[in-house]
């Protein structure tokens, strides 16, 4: 009555659950590592957009710029340009300071 059925064994299965439960554990802990160097190498790209913007700031006004704030008054930056992650970009006589 049954003998044409195909169908997986509970074996198999089980074998197949192991095998994705081997390859999340490997590759888990890839992504979070992989997760802190994209974003330093996010901050590190905002330094260079926020360096870039005081150098356009000096050719424009031909002062250095001092603070960051500035910057942003004037329209080079935007409000959410001025930190990386909780710590803030600060500026020193046209230079982005890389306190972190």
């Amino acid at each position: 009555m049954f003998n044409n059925e195909r169908a997986f064994t509970l074996i198999e299965m089980l074998i197949v659950m192991l095998v994705i439960s081997v390859l999340l554990l490997l590759i888990i802990p890839n992504l979070a590592n992989q997760s802190e160097s994209v974003n330093d190498k996010g901050c590190e790209a905002l330094k260079e957009i926020v360096q870039t913007q005081a150098e356009a700031y000096y050719l424009d006004n031909k002062e250095k710029v001092n603070n960051i704030q500035t910057l942003v008054s004037a329209g080079y930056l935007k409000d959410n340009q001025t930190s990386c992650g909780d710590t803030p970009i600060t500026i020193r006589n046209g230079k982005v300071n890389d306190d972190s």
